[in-house]
């Protein structure tokens, strides 16, 4: 598993922060995006993803836990603007990401996953991560996964969107579903928001975007 760290991101929706680019390989099998819309197969983020997977860009685990580890206290920083954690298609690595929990002790990292928490130990080590200020968001593909997805009590939520959608939705369980302010607002960036890396109630919605906005948007009514 290749991956590719960024000290300060030039991804003007993520802001000037440290980022983090894992192989494609890193993608589960459970993800409904994965060859079917995923907005990092398109455009210059795809470029330097196809060169992190090829090998040419990046570097080891290891390496990439020990730069981490020498970030700052307090560094906000995100976990893959494209890939996913290290596992092997339908299993988390736990060990891999025990790694990178303790590398980012006393960091703000967060990350997103598409990795099925209900599949064998995966919601395990998705909570001792979040207990150990590793942020994972789960990544839901519409409200009623969100509502299995909040009964966990395993971590924060997130969750794709159609792209017409309003900034406050409520689904069928009462939870709250706010769009992404950095999708509505181009003064807002990961940086000066922050909500995804925090422990919260409330579940972050974002709408079908990109070249294959229809194509991710079907996923959500799917």
């Amino acid at each position: 598993m290749n991956v590719s760290f960024t000290k300060i991101s030039r991804n003007e929706k993520i802001g000037r922060i440290p980022v983090s680019t894992t192989s494609f390989a890193s993608c589960p099998n459970s993800c409904p995006l994965k060859n079917n819309g995923c907005y990092a197969e398109i455009g210059p983020i795809s470029w330097h993803w196809k060169k992190v997977t090829e090998g040419t860009r990046g570097e080891s685990w290891e390496s990439f836990c020990n730069k981490i580890s020498e970030l700052k206290d307090g560094q906000f920083w995100r976990h893959n603007q494209a890939g996913d954690l290290v596992g092997d298609g339908d299993n988390i690595d736990q060990n891999a990401l025990r790694n990178l929990i303790a590398a980012n002790y006393n960091k703000k990292g967060f990350t997103y996953t598409h990795y099925d928490p209900l599949f064998n130990q995966n919601a395990e080590i998705i909570k001792e991560a979040n207990d150990n200020g590793f942020t994972i968001n789960l990544s839901a593909n519409n409200l009623k996964e969100v509502d299995v997805y909040v009964a966990l009590n395993i971590g924060p939520v997130v969750t794709i969107l159609p792209k017409d959608a309003a900034k406050v939705t409520k689904t069928a369980h009462g939870n709250t579903v706010v769009l992404c302010p950095a999708t509505y607002n181009d003064k807002i960036t990961c940086k000066s928001c922050q909500l995804c890396q925090k422990q919260r109630k409330t579940i972050v919605g974002f709408p079908a975007h990109g070249l294959k906005s229809t194509t991710a948007e079907k996923v959500f009514y799917s």
